[in-house]
């Protein structure tokens, strides 16, 4: 009987996967943090570990250092599971040594026991009958191998195999709750007027979005568990980067929470058809910002075109539909504000999203932006995931407002 490790700290993934993997004929032990996770390691000697990168006390990262510095531990496929945006700590995750990396996102418990499965066939002997004194390679990672196992487009519905039902209608019952902690946690991290305090609700905040994302991803909910996974990696770097918290990201985490709750009550159900990928309008004069944008797109897994003439992009917008705008306000030749009133005007532009991306920040920007048709703000500079995250909001409130 072949042995899994698996190293989660929220207990009720844990405690699934545990489940699974058990009915699939495996021995299987759980521990709950880095420390216990290398204790247990050396005691029962896995043939294969499931590793959550983070984790308390020792970090997915430097606890595969340390079971690879162990020569009767250095061939163990290690399956790893990460954040689809923090594309950093997965490349760290693959120097480590990890054999997959994994999509918490997108991955069911049937998903999971596949690639174990699939990994162990093709590793072959077990770590334990590597003779004494014997020093293998750590497993290599394939040259092809991309940073982070695919998933599907972030806006699109994950239909849920039938397996899959159960859990999803636990976790969209108990969901109600843990938004309504959320919110008062946001409330704490707003008013708060320490960093301590701040830090203790934003890493609260953090770590409940963490485990919902796993939840969602193992239930199929698509929908709910990219949503979350974008905002996870924001609430991380907002968490490293204390002086990156203001009133901008505070709105766009709150946004983002909300939206939640709406997918819960008024998503798209399993085995509705797939969205087509939306397309993306960023008009901006300055290069660099401009980029910015369509980099910050990119980590959400959008395409967008770009332009840097307010007018051509006027043209653009008569020509084709676009289903999301991010529009610079301080433009030559015409100013954000009249490109927004005037696509406002354009057939099938009357609730396109639109956001206004800029270096004016006082009050009668934020103003103008609302008096033109604008939807949402984002100061100049901004955090690429926060743009991201934004962008993902707005896409899938669309996608809940009546066909028109």
């Amino acid at each position: 009987m072949k042995k899994i490790l698996i190293i989660e700290d929220d207990q009720i993934v844990a405690n699934i996967y545990r489940n699974k993997f058990s009915v699939e004929g495996y021995d299987v032990i759980t521990a709950a943090d880095g420390e216990a996770g290398l204790e247990s390691l050396r005691s029962f000697r896995p043939d294969a570990i499931v590793l959550d990168l983070l984790l308390p006390k020792i970090s997915g990262v430097d606890l595969m250092k340390k079971i690879r510095a162990e020569p009767e531990f250095q061939q163990v496929p290690i399956i790893v599971f990460s954040n689809t945006y923090l594309t950093n700590m997965v490349q760290e995750a693959w120097k480590a040594g990890a054999t997959k990396c994994l999509s918490k996102a997108n991955c069911t418990p049937k998903q999971l026991i596949d690639v174990v499965r699939s990994t162990l066939s093709k590793n072959g002997a077990s770590p334990a009958a590597v003779p004494s004194g014997h020093t293998p390679a750590p497993v290599p990672r394939a040259a092809s191998s991309p940073a982070v196992a695919p998933h599907p487009h972030p806006l699109a519905t994950n239909p849920e195999a039938e397996p899959q039902n159960e859990l999803g209608k636990m976790f969209l019952a108990g969901l109600p709750p843990i938004l309504s902690t959320l919110r008062t946690l946001l409330q704490t991290l707003s008013k708060a007027d320490d960093e301590p305090t701040r830090l203790k609700a934003l890493n609260e905040i953090y770590r409940s979005i963490h485990s919902l994302t796993a939840n969602a991803g193992m239930a199929g909910l698509g929908q709910i568990a990219h949503l979350s996974d974008a905002l996870e990696a924001l609430l991380l770097e907002l968490y490293q980067k204390p002086a990156t918290i203001n009133v901008s990201t505070l709105r766009t985490v709150a946004s983002a929470i909300d939206l939640l709750g709406l997918l819960r009550t008024r998503g798209p159900r399993p085995h509705q058809k797939e969205p087509a990928s939306p397309s993306i309008l960023v008009v901006d004069d300055e290069p660099i910002s401009r980029r910015a944008v369509t980099c910050a797109l990119e980590k959400a897994g959008l395409k967008s075109v770009s332009l840097e003439d307010p007018q051509l992009a006027f043209n653009l917008l008569a020509e084709r539909k676009f289903d999301l705008v991010f529009l610079d306000i301080d433009m030559p030749n015409m100013k954000g504000f009249e490109l927004c009133a005037k696509l406002r005007n354009l057939p099938g532009y009357g609730k396109t999203p639109v956001v206004f991306v800029t270096g004016l920040t006082d009050f009668e920007s934020r103003a103008n932006s609302t008096m033109s048709g604008g939807n949402d703000f984002i100061a100049k500079p901004f955090l690429l995931i926060e743009l991201a995250v934004k962008a993902l909001i707005h896409l899938l409130r669309v996608q809940l407002e009546p066909a028109r």
